[in-house]
């Protein structure tokens, strides 16, 4: 039986030493590969929770709509052409782009100003019961709508900041993960306000 000299125990000792810390250092990079993934996954079932409540105040917005023409037609028979051009539209789809969301919403937006614009020509209809609830509801679904698109945009915001940011991008490219798109304000919105006396 032969026994290790001190040179031959030290080198030995130096090789579990390294081994060890390869192993330790592969399992970091495993476990860290794993939860990184893991996290940009939850964040697109964020972003995807979050379109959903889009997809719902716009499908509300939209029943309140029609549910105001109606009223509004009783009302306003000659501007019929308005008002049916708005039924035209259709809720978009709940696999649609964010583009298209956001242009049904801009459409709606524009058909409720339409609506509006008729009520001030009746003065019977401005005092309607159920044309003033319907009112209340679209501000509230206007709120609603409102939270829902900063909830979504910050979650975007967070997924598309992780998938660009080292060494996040790494796994982000690796599982071709893309960039998401904000839901954007309307065109008339971003305008200067014009404030005149």
């Amino acid at each position: 039986m032969t026994y290790l000299d001190e040179a031959q125990l030290g080198l030995v000792i130096a090789l579990i030493i390294v081994g060890a810390l390869i192993i330790i250092g592969a399992l970091i990079f495993f476990f860290w590969w794993i939860g990184t993934a893991n996290r940009l996954r939850r964040d697109q079932v964020k972003i995807d929770e979050s379109a959903s409540g889009i997809d719902v105040a716009l499908t509300k917005r939209f029943d309140l709509l029609t549910k105001s023409i109606a009223v509004v037609k009783g009302y306003a028979k000659h501007e019929a052409e308005t008002l049916e051009s708005v039924t035209a539209m259709r809720r978009p789809a709940s696999d649609a782009s964010m583009k298209d969301k956001a242009d049904f919403s801009n459409a709606v937006g524009k058909a409720f100003d339409s609506i509006n614009v008729v009520a001030e020509q009746y003065p019977d209809l401005k005092a309607n019961q159920n044309f003033l609830a319907l009112q209340n509801q679209v501000g509230d679904v206007e709120e609603q709508l409102q939270a829902a698109r900063r909830v979504y945009n910050s979650n975007v915001s967070v997924f598309n900041q992780e998938i660009i940011v080292f060494p996040s991008s790494v796994i982000a490219h690796h599982y071709a993960f893309v960039r998401r798109d904000f839901f954007e304000a309307e065109e008339a919105k971003r305008e200067d306000v014009k404030i005149e006396f």
